[in-house]
């Protein structure tokens, strides 16, 4: 069985690919160009499993793919994969919806620290000099904020804002969420409220949700005039859920007092992008999944994921 890996190198640049080896004849490629239709048809070939962690698959590529039984999506979203056209053209599809759970609620919060306590920026200061230089004990260059007290806000419970929802309250936060579907058996201490409400009440705001038509936009000027001023926003799920002009332009004008990215619409960045020069925005580059720990699971799930398919149990399906 001919098994193609059309991304691997964001992945394996410290990984061991033997367990994925032993199930089939493997060809791994560090990168596909995504928006070169016929070299990801090429690379494919004639191969029953496809393996793709950015490269789109989309309608038109599953269609012209006859071979393909399988794609394993080594990630949680599947925004990069016409799930509906491998549905219909018979193609199983899985993904691995918990592999990054306790890596991104991680970076969640250091996003939210690096903000609120400014660690970084005070090192720089004082390896600059400036303390040594100053007259007191102490000094501090922009506000620090507590977060014992304010109100943590979700957007989505799914996994990892669970566990972003755990750490908010280890803090003394108060917990609210929003989600499309209504959540039961939650402790006392967490409160699922429309999303108009959300906005009206955090002090911060954490994206946690999928990539689909229905979200696309969801962060937009009429949803930021409706947050509280001086909000902090965060953002470890897609780049496409906010409009970035419209955040930049709040963040520019003190309406969203900070915002920690650690995704973008298009990624690498575009040169263009206005969050690159608008005021008290960080940004890292979709690095929150990447903790060796954390891909290694997700490199094992993968093979977890294929195997079961190929021994006619599946798991982890996106397609049913």
């Amino acid at each position: 069985m001919k098994i193609v890996l059309l991304d691997g190198f964001a992945l394996n640049q410290d990984l061991d690919w033997t367990t994925l080896k032993k199930l089939g004849e493997c060809t791994l490629y560090d990168r596909t160009p995504a928006a070169d239709e016929a070299e990801i048809l090429r690379r494919i070939g004639d191969a029953k499993v496809v393996l793709t962690h950015k490269t789109p698959l989309t309608a038109s590529v599953i269609q012209q793919a006859p071979q393909l039984k399988y794609i394993g999506i080594m990630g949680t979203g599947y925004d990069m994969v016409d799930v509906a056209a491998a549905r219909t053209a018979g193609v199983t599809v899985t993904n691995i919806p918990t592999y990054g759970t306790e890596a991104v609620a991680q970076f969640t919060f250091a996003l939210l620290l690096e903000i609120t306590s400014q660690v970084d920026l005070h090192n720089q200061l004082v390896h600059a000099g400036r303390w040594v230089k100053g007259p007191d004990f102490t000094f501090w260059a922009k506000p620090l904020i507590e977060l014992h007290g304010k109100v943590m806000g979700l957007v989505g419970y799914g996994h990892i804002a669970q566990r972003v929802a755990e750490i908010a309250h280890a803090f003394g936060m108060r917990v609210i969420f929003y989600n499309h579907r209504p959540k039961t058996d939650l402790p006392e201490w967490v409160q699922q409220v429309d999303f108009d409400t959300l906005l009206h009440r955090a002090d911060v705001i954490s994206l946690h949700v999928l990539q689909k038509p229905e979200t696309i936009g969801l962060i937009d000027a009429a949803a930021i005039h409706k947050m509280k001023d001086g909000v902090i926003f965060l953002n470890t799920a897609r780049g496409k859920l906010i409009n970035e002009a419209d955040l930049a332009a709040a963040l520019n004008r003190g309406k969203i007092y900070a915002a920690g990215l650690d995704v973008v619409s298009q990624e690498p960045i575009r040169a263009d992008n206005p969050l690159l020069t608008a005021k008290n925005c960080l940004l890292t580059p979709h690095i929150a999944w990447a903790p060796r720990e954390t891909r290694q699971r997700l490199l094992d799930i993968t093979v977890s994921n294929l195997t079961a398919f190929l021994a006619g149990h599946t798991q982890n399906v996106v397609t049913d």
